[in-house]
C-alpha cells in the first residue's frame, strides 16, 4: 500500500505526528520534542491506535533520553512510568516502555552512549511491524478464502486499525486492504464508532485514499446488515487480549461479535503479539479507559445535548473469547480461541 502521508515520522531529532483529532478535514502535524509533549500527544488522542500508541512510546523515550544523557538510571525509570500513565488500556504502550527500561539497564551512566542505540531499536522495530502486518494480512486472506471462498466478499470493521493506527498496511483494515489488492473485495462497511468517530472519519479516510469501495454503518446497523446477509465476514483489531482469549477493543465490538455469532458471520480479530497480556486470565482483569463525557455531549464544539445532560463513556469493551472465530497474529492462527493453543501461537 502506498501512504500518502506517514501517521508517525522521526525526523531531525523531532517525532512528527498527524494529528489523528483532525482528520479527515486537515491534515496537519504534530512536532513532539520532550517527553511531556509525547504523553499529552498520546492521552489528547493525537495519535492513537494501540500499535502506533506503543511506537510513540518509544520516540517518547528516544527524546527523554536525549533529553536527560546524564541522567540516572532511577529518573529513566520514572519517566517510563509517567509516560505509561498516558492510556490505560492498550498493552502495546506498557509492552514497549518495560522493554526500554529493560535495555536502560546495560547503558546505566552511559544514555550518551544509549542514545543511538534506543534511535536505531525504534526505526527497525518500525520495520518488524510491516513485516509483521503483512504476514497478518496474508493469513488474513488465506483463512476468508478457506471459510468463504475465493470470490468478492463484503467485508466489515469497527473502529480503526489501518496504516493510521497500526503502522504500514494495518491490522484489521490491513487484510481489507490486501483483500482489494488481491482484487477480492466487493464492498468494505466501516462502523460509524462512537463516542469518537474512528470509523467515519479515518477508516472512511484511509479506504477513500486506497479507492476501496465503502458504505459507512451506524452501530445500530449492525444487525440489519448481518440478518440480511449484505457482511461475508467481521475483521476488528485489539487493544488488549489476555491469556484465555478475551479481547478489548473499541466500544462497541462485543455487541457486534455478540450480533455476528447469532447470525453466523465470522468474527475475527487481527493484532499483533505486542498486544498480548499473557499475564491476564480473564478479560475482567482489563483496566477500561473512562474518557470526557464532552466527546459524547459535543460534536466539532458545538454541544448536542440538552444542558444538564450527562454522558458515559467507556472507550473500550471487552469481547468474550466465545464469541471470536479466530485472533490472527503474525505467528499465525488462534483457531479456536483457548488458552492452550493462544500460548502455544503467542511463544512459538
Amino acid at each position: 500500500m502506498k501512504e500518502l502521508v506517514k501517521a508517525l515520522e522521526w525526523k531531525d531529532e523531532a517525532l512528527y505526528l498527524i494529528d489523528q483529532r483532525k482528520l479527515p478535514l486537515e491534515e496537519t502535524f504534530v512536532k513532539v520534542t520532550t517527553l511531556e509533549e509525547c504523553h499529552g500527544a498520546i492521552k489528547d488522542m493525537v495519535v492513537r491506535g494501540a500499535p502506533l500508541i506503543g511506537f510513540t512510546a518509544i520516540y517518547g523515550m528516544v527524546l527523554w533520553i536525549k533529553n536527560n544523557r546524564q541522567a540516572c538510571l532511577e529518573e529513566l525509570n520514572k519517566a517510563a512510568d509517567y509516560l505509561n500513565t498516558a492510556r490505560p488500556t492498550a498493552v502495546n504502550l506498557e509492552y514497549e516502555v518495560l522493554r526500554i527500561k529493560q535495555m536502560a539497564v546495560e547503558y546505566e551512566g552511559r544514555f550518551d552512549a544509549f542514545y543511538p542505540i534506543i534511535e536505531e531499536h525504534a526505526k527497525a522495530q518500525m520495520q518488524v511491524l510491516a513485516d509483521g502486518n503483512l504476514a497478518m494480512a496474508k493469513l488474513g486472506a488465506d483463512e476468508l478464502e478457506k471459510r468463504c471462498g475465493g470470490g468478492k466478499l463484503n467485508l466489515m470493521t469497527l473502529c480503526n486499525t489501518g496504516w493510521l493506527a497500526c503502522g504500514p498496511m494495518g491490522t484489521a483494515l490491513g487484510v481489507i486492504s490486501h483483500m482489494h489488492s488481491l482484487g477480492r473485495v466487493e464492498k468494505a462497511y466501516p462502523s460509524e464508532t462512537r463516542p469518537y468517530l474512528q470509523g467515519i472519519r479515518l477508516s472512511s479516510y484511509e479506504l477513500t485514499k486506497e479507492g476501496i469501495p465503502h458504505d459507512i454503518v451506524v452501530e445500530g446497523a449492525h444487525s440489519f446488515l448481518l440478518r440480511n446477509k449484505m457482511v461475508d465476514a467481521i475483521f476488528i483489531g485489539a487493544d488488549r487480549i489476555v491469556s484465555n482469549g478475551d479481547t478489548a477493543n473499541k466500544v462497541g465490538s462485543s455487541s457486534l461479535a455478540i450480533v455476528a455469532k447469532h447470525y453466523g458471520i465470522p468474527f475475527y480479530v487481527v493484532a499483533p503479539t505486542s498486544s498480548f497480556d499473557l499475564g491476564s486470565e480473564t478479560g475482567d482483569e482489563i483496566e477500561i479507559e473512562m474518557r470526557s463525557q464532552d466527546e459524547v455531549l459535543y460534536c466539532g464544539g458545538t454541544r448536542l445535548a440538552p444542558e444538564g445532560a450527562t454522558a458515559w463513556n467507556p472507550s473500550f469493551d471487552v469481547t468474550d473469547a466465545s464469541l471470536i472465530e479466530c485472533i490472527i497474529c503474525e505467528k499465525g492462527l488462534i483457531k479456536p480461541v483457548n488458552k492452550e493453543n493462544l500460548l502455544k501461537v503467542v511463544n512459538s
